[in-house]
């Protein structure tokens, strides 16, 4: 084969493909030997070529402009290419790991399955009983984060804790599972109430991170709230903890409740005198003959 001289070459495999035979076209033109309007008149003939013979026949079509392109071993790296992976990069290849441990199940119209409401990871021990002392009121502050290795919840950290404190026990690189217990008046009263926080500081953390606290986080509030017998009066999702102060944490657990708005009544009219007589039709309209 001349380099110089451009050309298509038909080949088809012995194994067919959905009943019809597994065509291949490779051309080969090189580009520095001819001028725009060669080039145009050989990709309009390949185009052509392509529509009469019938495009559903073709399974691949390798195009090159150097000889090695077109031989044997060309043809051989373009399909080991062709296998080969596309490149993703790190937060897409997590993605896709992810997938592959996913449940695989057959959908169809006339499938009826339950959804699954979360991961249900257990408790270790130690995180069981710093919730019982917290339901005691001995402790005030409960920390709890995700065991990957173990795929379980442990306890993080049971340090006193202060209003004051709060925002300095937020992690700013990993997520975690609060419960305080927010000592405070409202309307004359004394109350302690339990407020649940669930902390993720956005991208920092990776994907697999995010959705597993994300779908651990229903499953761990029931298990608290029916198994250990905690009631929790406000649940919040956070990202930080600036925005943990005094004013925030009372709006959200004694939300202000707006008012109801009287709708707009029509004012009354003029009472006691009626003012001046009005005039109805033009003098002389309608008057007496002299």
């Amino acid at each position: 084969m001349k380099i110089c001289v451009p050309c298509m070459i038909h080949g088809r495999k012995k194994k067919k493909l959905y009943r019809s035979h597994n065509w291949e076209i490779i051309s080969q033109s090189r580009s520095t030997h001819h001028n725009v309007r060669q080039k145009m008149l050989y990709a309009a003939t390949r185009a052509t070529l392509k529509k009469e013979f019938g495009g559903g026949h073709i399974k691949e079509e390798i195009f090159g402009t150097v000889k090695d392109d077109v031989s044997l071993n060309g043809y051989k790296k373009y399909l080991s290419s062709q296998a080969a992976p596309l490149p993703l990069t790190a937060a897409e290849e997590e993605l896709r790991q992810i997938k592959l441990t996913e449940l695989q199940t057959d959908i169809h119209v006339d499938t009826k399955q339950q959804t699954l409401q979360g991961v249900a990871f257990p408790m270790q021990r130690e995180a069981i009983q710093a919730l019982e002392q917290f339901r005691e009121k001995r402790i005030n502050y409960v920390q709890l984060e995700i065991d990957f290795p173990k795929e379980s919840i442990k306890l993080s950290s049971t340090a006193p804790t202060e209003l004051k404190d709060l925002p300095k026990r937020i992690p700013n690189d990993a997520a975690r599972y609060h419960f305080f217990l927010y000592k405070h008046s409202h309307e004359g009263d004394y109350l302690e109430s339990t407020v649940f926080f669930y902390s993720m500081p956005g991208y920092k953390c990776s994907i697999k991170e995010r959705m597993l606290y994300s779908s651990c986080k229903n499953p761990l509030i029931d298990t608290v709230e029916k198994n250990l017998g905690i009631e929790i009066a406000k649940k919040l999702e956070i990202d930080n903890g600036d925005e943990l102060t005094s004013d925030f944490l009372y709006e959200e657990v004694h939300p202000k409740q707006h008012a109801h708005k009287q709708a707009f009544a029509k004012p009354k009219g003029p009472t006691g005198k009626k003012g001046g007589r009005r005039i109805t039709r033009a003098p002389g309209d309608g008057g007496d003959d002299d």
